[in-house]
């Protein structure tokens, strides 16, 4: 059996209509960025040209050392950034002609840190989600209380939703924040560094959900993070940024080669093969 769009289980003899098939959603053309350093004395940072694209039902990882231009290619994907040459694309739409309003329907995106701003339960915090549809928060619509239910199911917090923000653990909150971004219904969905303060337990669950809404979903999910291993297991395509560029953009076969890994992160590594299939990087001793 195979999980065809939406979710439907199709018997692997059934072929998939044209229409149902994964679509581009993210197209990356030759994107390149470039600003001063904080510290004067510092080269200017520049970051590309980076091309690359994304499918439908695909979840891709940025991967780099830090300072290597990650949450940069990812503020360009938002359209945070604009670039300085080249294109990136979501729906066939270039980001940075798109109004906020279309953006925001098309692009969500799950920042390192949410600061809450005022006290908020569960409920409410996932309704802003809504926003971009022109919504308020003491007029949603019933269309938006059962999207935001069905982001909190989704996500594994249904039981979450009358906890007060402040009141979550690391992995309550982080849930929450991801159920917020789905309400936007977006395209392309976002993530730097979703697994920066859970534990190991927490990292797998959020890797693991992140691959289902790929796989049930119409969602192109894009995480940033330096969870390599995470990411050769559930990714679907990774993209190695190192000092600006992408040395090799492909599956994680293609790209967790030791000599190329060792030199993009500086340390002594090996790339066996796991239990699984997927490559596997370990610290190699000093002796």
């Amino acid at each position: 059996m195979s999980a065809g769009a939406g979710g439907v289980v199709l018997p692997e003899s059934q072929t998939v209509p044209h229409s149902a098939r994964p679509s581009l959603r993210l197209k990356v053309e030759q994107a390149s960025y470039a600003y001063a350093a904080s510290d004067r004395s510092a080269p200017k940072f520049t970051l590309g040209p980076v091309s690359f694209e994304a499918q439908q039902r695909e979840l891709v990882a940025i991967l780099g050392p830090n300072a290597s231009g990650k949450s940069t290619l990812l503020k360009l994907l938002a359209g945070l950034l604009k670039p300085l040459s080249g294109r990136i694309e979501v729906d066939g739409s270039e980001v940075s002609e798109l109004d906020l309003r279309v953006r925001a329907q098309k692009i969500a995106l799950v920042a390192q840190e949410s600061e809450l701003l005022f006290p908020l339960r569960v409920w409410e915090y996932v309704l802003q989600g809504r926003y971009p549809y022109g919504r308020r928060l003491r007029f949603e619509s019933d269309e938006d209380c059962l999207l935001a239910g069905n982001a909190l199911a989704q996500v594994g917090a249904d039981a979450l939703r009358d906890r007060w923000m402040d009141h979550l653990s690391g992995g309550e909150k982080q849930r929450v924040i991801l159920a917020r971004a789905l309400v936007q219904q977006p395209s392309l969905l976002l993530l730097d560094e979703p697994t920066q303060h859970l534990d190991i337990g927490g990292k797998v669950e959020l890797l693991r959900r992140l691959r289902r809404l790929a796989d049930e979903s119409r969602y192109s999910v894009i995480v940033v993070t330096h969870e390599l291993n995470l990411a050769a297991e559930f990714s679907d395509r990774i993209v190695l940024m190192h000092k600006g560029k992408s040395p090799r953009i492909g599956t994680p076969a293609e790209v967790y080669q030791r000599e190329l890994l060792e030199e993009v992160f500086d340390a002594p590594l090996e790339v066996e093969v796991g239990y699984s299939g997927r490559p596997r990087v370990i610290l190699r001793g000093n002796h």
